[in-house]
């Protein structure tokens, strides 16, 4: 079973690295990265962990934050995205990239000053015990930051309700595992000993199908929704016309949760 950095659905028709490449290049992508990084407020000589790193995504960014004195370590599962993000870094010296399950960090107590997760806990097996984690490693005063989705927020405009309607309960039944976590993530570090400080909505709204093609898959998915009996072959043939055809408007949330370990 994947774990870290595992951003493909159920059948596992499409690799993470895919996934996290199309996405970070996406209007959402480039709309909440850099808030991010901002909100996580990293400085010079710090420790920060990305969870579920993939290609790397974000590394560039906090290698930059932290500057020549700090660390940047990206752990993730897959082991094709953790060598090709190796390769991408190798020139530099902060960052560093493993191999491993987020389930159970090889990392000591209070050792590292920030933690991050990009899209990754709507995929693992357990996000309490990823955040446990995140918990544990995080020294006293240290802050994560978890952007995650929420699936129920997916709206997509059709002269028939009830056909987007149904492909987005496909998509929160069938094709991500935790499709509601961005709306879970504060009682998750509450229960784990993180205090959520702030929790900010980002909603990206897509007018041009083909950009929300590159994070959606409106193809592939809508095969599987009518294989899956969630649209008839008829609605599925219909609705996909219509994304073909007539101006787009998609939107959906992805909450960026802030939490602190207390001193």
């Amino acid at each position: 079973m994947r774990h870290a950095g595992s951003h493909e659905d159920r059948s596992g028709a499409e690799r993470p690295a895919d996934y996290l490449s199309r996405l970070a290049a996406s209007e959402l992508g480039q709309a909440y990265k850099s808030l991010v990084v901002d909100e996580l407020r990293i400085v010079a000589g710090a420790t920060v962990v990305d969870l579920g790193c993939g290609p790397g995504a974000d590394l560039a960014a906090f290698a930059a934050a932290t500057g020549s004195t700090g660390r940047v370590l990206g752990i993730d599962s897959d082991v094709q995205a953790v060598a090709e993000a190796a390769a991408e870094f190798a020139d530099i010296g902060q960052v560093e990239i493993r191999a491993g399950d987020i389930h159970d960090l090889d990392l000591a107590d209070g050792s590292v000053d920030r933690v991050h997760t990009d899209r990754v806990l709507q995929h693992v097996a357990h996000p309490d015990v990823v955040i446990g984690e995140a918990a544990r490693v995080l020294r006293p005063g240290g802050i994560a930051a978890f952007a995650e989705p929420d699936w129920d927020t997916l709206v997509i405009d059709f002269p028939e309700p009830a056909t987007p309607i149904a492909y987005r309960r496909f998509i929160t039944d069938r094709v991500v595992r935790n499709s509601r976590i961005g709306r879970q993530i504060p009682g998750l570090c509450e229960r784990t000993g993180l205090q959520p400080a702030r929790v900010i909505p980002v909603t990206a709204v897509f007018r041009d199908t083909a950009e929300a093609d590159r994070v959606f898959g409106f193809q592939r998915v809508t095969a599987r929704a009518v294989r899956a009996g969630y649209l008839s072959d008829a609605a599925g043939a219909t609705w996909l016309e219509h994304l073909r055809t007539e101006r787009l408007f998609a939107s959906v949330t992805l909450f960026v949760t802030l939490a602190m370990r207390p001193r």
